[in-house]
């Protein structure tokens, strides 16, 4: 006979971890539709909601968030320190866009400077040529934070560099995430650390804070050297960027390095990364140097899901909502929530040149159906939506008018706008614009535009995967 007492016992235990579940989602939500989807299936399926909500469901990197508190007296002073010494550094005028600017500097919690340089890494071989070549130059120290890090030809030569340097005495700290890197394998870390690099993962350093945060992930891909030069975009470490046969298909991504002041904002956010990560706090360089050449104002912009506000989104809505004549952006995952679409469709409406950059060919097939069920919507209001043919393309890019370019991390979709921390790098350079506006009309040339008909012609069980997989995009 079964015992119905103890069965009793473990459905009312469910059912209270279920109201708990959803005394947390009361407090925090962020979006009407994502509660209600939980709410419902906490109440209706607890025992498959309860263990998804414990692993999938939060919104906010709270460990991240109170060490960050913690940590505010190692690194407010230094924030402070950088935005003095910035103060010093003249960077030119932006006409009828001070506001704007203003904005995105106050979401990004660090100053516009300027005497910088940015160079456009429009490729993978020239950006890792040039994080060789950097690693190569650097003297004190290489700070290393990637979201995915491989051990094949790539990372075999950038062992063989940092081995290289720390023999020279160069200290070197290597972070990683855990889940985009979960195939690194044991002996090419042991390797670093045998040689004297100081490494650690996203998560490792702070397990029993991060225990049931999985679902968030240290999407950045950053390099500094010396404080000095610092390198920031789309592009992993791995061979997928380099074709190992003529007329291979390459994956098709873009960096930026900057030189000057602003790579203080990239080491600033890597620090506060690797103070979460390892417990420590490096002696490094905080003395801003003018770039050589160049007088370009930069800002570095981080965010993340332990930020007070949805700085990613709130960046990205910046662009689309002062957006007069052009909005391009280029991204290999197009699943905007509302309230983006809802902008987009608004610039287009007003007359602005919007045009969304997105891979034919894609690493992920649900994302890849959910980009169709908004072809329609994109149609009727002049939103022109582009394939890209050749490869696979995973550039972030956005360029907003003549006025400014970002090259950065983040997607148009859920997970970099509430779930990833992301960087991006955002200039008002003219120089490095037209070289942006360039580069994408390269794209775009090389692109196929989507009509309404590549949704609405095709099959029914198409357009409801389309459909179905458009609703789960924000558990992607």
């Amino acid at each position: 006979m079964p015992d119905f007492s103890l069965l009793a016992v473990v459905v009312t235990a469910l059912y209270g971890v279920a109201l708990f579940c959803i005394y947390r989602i009361l407090l925090s939500y962020r979006t009407a539709q994502g509660a209600i989807g939980w709410v419902i299936g906490l109440i209706g399926m607890p025992w498959i909601a309860v263990p998804l909500f414990l692993v999938f469901g939060r919104n906010r990197f709270s460990g991240y968030v109170r060490a960050r508190r913690m940590n505010d007296q190692t690194l407010d002073p230094l924030l402070s320190q950088y935005e003095h010494q910035a103060e010093g550094i003249p960077y030119p005028d932006f006409p009828n866009g001070v506001d704007e600017l203003r904005v995105l500097s106050k979401l990004g919690r660090q100053p516009f400077t300027g005497s910088n340089h940015c160079t456009l890494l429009k490729n993978g071989e020239a950006t890792l040529e040039a994080l060789f070549d950097a690693m190569e130059s650097a003297t004190d120290y290489i700070l290393l934070e990637f979201y995915i890090v491989r051990s094949d030809r790539v990372g075999a030569r950038i062992l063989n560099i940092l081995r290289r340097k720390l023999a020279q005495g160069v200290r070197v700290y290597f972070l990683y995430d855990d889940i985009g890197s979960l195939l690194l394998p044991g002996h090419y870390l042991k390797a670093l650390r045998t040689a004297g690099a100081k490494v650690t993962s996203f998560g490792n350093g702070n397990v029993r804070r991060r225990r049931l945060q999985i679902n968030f992930r240290n999407h950045r891909k950053i390099l500094v050297c010396d404080g000095r030069v610092g390198f920031v975009g789309g592009i992993n470490l791995g061979d997928e960027y380099l074709a190992r046969e003529p007329g291979e298909e390459v994956w098709r991504d873009t960096h930026c390095r900057v030189e000057g002041p602003a790579a203080l904002g990239l080491q600033l956010a890597w620090l506060e990364d690797w103070n979460w990560a390892a417990d420590a706090n490096p002696e490094l360089n905080w003395q801003p140097r003018r770039a050589e050449t160049g007088d370009q104002q930069v800002l570095i912009l981080p965010s993340s899901p332990a930020d007070r506000w949805e700085t990613c989104t709130l960046f990205f809505l910046n662009c689309i909502n002062n957006a007069r004549d052009r909005l391009w952006i280029a991204s290999p995952y197009f699943v905007p929530d509302v309230q983006i679409i809802n902008a987009l469709q608004l610039a287009a409406m007003r007359g602005v040149d919007v045009r969304i950059l997105i891979p034919e060919k894609a690493d992920h097939l649900l994302i890849h159906l959910a980009a169709y069920s908004y072809l329609v919507t994109a149609n009727e209001c002049g939103i022109r939506i582009c394939q890209y043919q050749p490869g696979f393309l995973h550039q972030k890019v956005v360029l907003v008018d003549d006025r400014y370019a970002a090259v950065g991390t983040a997607n148009l979709d859920n997970r970099s706008m509430r779930l990833n921390f992301e960087i991006a790098a955002l200039t008002t350079a003219p120089d490095f614009v037209a070289d942006v506006e360039a580069m994408l009309e390269a794209d775009l040339a090389r692109s196929r535009q989507l009509e309404r008909a590549d949704y609405e012609d095709r099959s029914l069980l198409f357009r409801l995967a389309c459909r179905s997989a458009r609703l789960m995009a924000p558990l992607l």
